[in-house]
């Protein structure tokens, strides 16, 4: 089987890992920097071009799309989703999953458990807002943001509104989210590939931090899924329309509530405090699933 991984960095541990496992396995892997393709969209045959050549057909894709090239990355996922060739997560559900917004309201109208949230751009009672989502202390998200970049915990009434002013100074959009206290600055990050939770990890955010992401000091320990919280992640996984994702998810009074679903979620960490080799099951789900034209949209949109 050819695969193509649409990575910019070779050298990052996720895309070596899934061109080891990949080889290992026994295909031809490739790794394409998405930002050099270039599509031939006037052609009665869509094709995607490299370097000047056409690529050649490949049956399947990983995208390992970073935030800051979102449209463009699934621009050219849609180019070979066009083409026939299969993409591990389609371009659609990529972008669903990236607009923090869009992503809370469909996990919202599914039901599945989350923070209270409020979202806003121009609010006429920012009191109102913060209050909507169960008072202070409250976290403020910019829509945009990434790794935990743009995220700021709100102890306050008064420091909420001034940050929230701030943000509305900079034409940003914002969410407004529920503290869960109980959590206790941790996380759970799922790894579902398939339908599947295949592994999960704990993450401790560093003393004097909120945020839980490795990025900012957070530390990974293998952890035990409740019922409840496995079942929660495939349903948000299901939701986005991923095949592969990190779902991360925190645990709160009422049950767990999913904070993200991440469609390019980083290997090491997991791979690291599980033991577990997920980059090759992530090659075996392509090789039971990659058949020409296996996609729900076809990059029709």
């Amino acid at each position: 089987m050819k695969i193509a991984i649409l990575s910019r960095n070779e050298n990052l541990y996720s895309t070596r890992r899934l061109k080891e496992a990949g080889e290992t396995l026994g295909h031809e892997v490739d790794i394409i920097d998405i930002l050099h393709c270039y599509m031939d969209i006037s052609s009665s045959r869509p094709a995607v071009r490299f370097k000047g050549k056409a690529l050649p057909y490949y049956d399947a894709i990983i995208p390992r799309i970073g935030a800051s090239v979102t449209f463009y990355g699934t621009a050219v996922v849609r180019q070979f989703e066009m083409m026939g060739t299969f993409s591990v997560n389609e371009s659609v559900a990529i972008s669903r999953s990236r607009d923090k917004l869009r992503s809370m309201q469909l996990l919202s109208r599914k039901g599945i458990g989350m923070p209270r949230t409020g979202f806003a751009r121009q609010p006429d009672r920012i009191d109102d807002l913060i209050k909507n989502v169960g008072g202070a202390p409250v976290v403020i998200k910019l829509l945009e943001g990434t790794q935990g970049i743009g995220v700021v915990l709100a102890d306050t009434q008064k420091a909420a509104e001034s940050i929230i002013e701030a943000f509305m100074g900079l034409n940003a959009n914002i969410l407004v989210q529920e503290y869960i206290k109980e959590a206790g600055g941790a996380d759970i990050r799922c790894l579902v590939v398939g339908g599947k939770v295949v592994a999960a990890m704990k993450r401790q955010a560093a003393v004097g931090e909120f945020r839980s992401n490795l990025h900012r000091g957070g530390q990974a320990s293998l952890v035990r899924l409740s019922p409840a919280e496995r079942k929660t992640a495939i349903d948000a996984a299901r939701t986005m329309g991923l095949n592969m994702c990190g779902v991360d998810i925190l645990r709160s009074n009422r049950g767990p509530v999913v904070m993200e679903v991440n469609s390019s979620p980083g290997l090491e960490g997991i791979e690291t405090a599980t033991g577990k080799d997920v980059a090759s099951m992530i090659v075996e789900f392509i090789v039971k699933n990659a058949k020409p034209n296996n996609t729900k949209t076809r990059g029709k949109g």
